[in-house]
């Protein structure tokens, strides 16, 4: 079931939130020593919280998230981020894994049991930094988990696990962190975004076929030919089945390896990167005045080993967007000779996520771009 699925039933009191977050529960119980997608696991602690939920619900609170079980990327910190969440009746049952220590790559996690797999292929990562929290969605440990994202750290795992994730408009662009979520459908991620807004109805003042762009390198990037053509194929399918009307542009970006790895590097002259920032988000604030979306590949790579990606970064298609601040998302496009999954980015103008997540569902309805259970069991 997916989280407004459950939240739905909770209410109408088909189901009990204590059955549902116990079923959960088991999940992660039978898959975690071989998973690794949480560090900890909050049995009890998440039985009181379902508890507490069918007592509000009895009351004739109308919770919407209701019963719905969470991952939640940062222990204790990730908590009280979630708190909103929880505030709408979502039940956290563990913390999810990150990147362990001792390596400067972050698209890996490291559980209570050992290196967090990708649920496709168990000799692959699932991406990082929100590794256990992509890995537990796709899995179906919870319909929905937490996630931050200060270079792709939710729209790299969502892309190898085949989920969606959406990271949010950047509010401080200093630190280049935005909030996010991993869900298996675009109507979750929706629930999510509006409890975090604040917002308590889906916005339908998009256009129902909006502008969108193609990029497949953003002007600098080298993605491997395979993956473009499987995000290529994607977008096209988008046009031809009336999502997104195409508009004809050419978008040819700065680098934003450097911009980055100034601003995140302590001592470092940041002025370059500050005027790199500029010229990049000139042309970006070109594009979004002529399109509404920009589609592009999530990742240049498919998943690695646990040894590590190499030299290659595997965030060459998504931190642009960590320095410009634009909402982004990434939905499952297909899936790469190696058996994963390949991913879908698509990016709009800054506070747009009703248009990406609009976008976002349209597409899983009527051009079939959709999560796909994982068959890790």
């Amino acid at each position: 079931m997916t989280a407004t699925e459950i939240a739905a039933a909770v209410r109408s009191g088909t189901l009990r939130a204590v059955d549902v977050v116990a079923e959960s529960l088991e999940r992660i119980r039978q898959a975690e020593p071989e998973l690794c997608a949480f560090v900890e696991v909050w049995g009890e602690e998440a039985l009181r919280r379902a508890g507490e939920v069918d007592v509000r619900v009895a009351a004739g609170e109308r919770l919407p998230l209701a019963g719905v079980p969470i991952g939640v990327k940062g222990r204790r910190h990730g908590l009280r981020t979630a708190a909103p969440l929880v505030e709408a009746g979502c039940v956290p049952v563990g913390a999810t894994s990150v990147p362990g220590p001792g390596t400067p790559w972050q698209t890996w996690g490291l559980g209570a049991y050992g290196r967090t797999v990708n649920p496709w292929r168990s000799d692959r990562t699932p991406g990082g930094s929100s590794a256990g929290s992509a890995a537990a969605v796709a899995a179906g440990l919870v319909p929905l988990a937490t996630g931050s994202d200060g270079a792709g750290s939710v729209r790299i795992p969502a892309a190898w696990c085949g989920i969606v994730g959406l990271k949010t408009t950047n509010t401080d662009r200093t630190g280049l962190t935005a909030a996010g979520v991993l869900a298996r459908c675009a109507e979750d991620a929706a629930a999510y975004w509006r409890i975090m807004a604040g917002e308590q109805q889906p916005s339908d003042s998009e256009a129902p076929a909006p502008t969108a762009v193609w990029s497949p390198d953003l002007g600098f990037a080298a993605p491997d030919p395979d993956l473009v053509a499987i995000a290529r194929t994607a977008a096209r399918h988008l046009a031809d089945t009336g999502v997104v009307r195409p508009v004809r542009a050419t978008l040819r970006l700065e680098d934003p390896a450097p911009a980055w790895l100034a601003l995140r590097t302590p001592g470092a002259d940041p002025a370059a990167a500050h005027r790199l920032r500029a010229e990049n988000d000139r042309r970006l604030d070109a594009l979004f005045a002529d399109a509404d979306v920009l589609l592009t590949p999530t990742t240049p790579n498919p998943p690695h080993g646990h040894e590590g990606p190499g030299d290659r970064y595997s965030t060459a298609l998504t931190w642009a967007f960590n320095l410009s601040g634009h909402p982004a998302l990434s939905l499952p496009a297909g899936f790469g000779a190696d058996g994963c999954p390949v991913g879908l980015q698509l990016v709009a103008g800054r506070g747009r996520e009703a248009l990406l997540l609009g976008v976002a569902r349209e597409a899983e309805g009527r051009a079939g771009l959709r999560a796909r259970p994982a068959p890790y069991k």
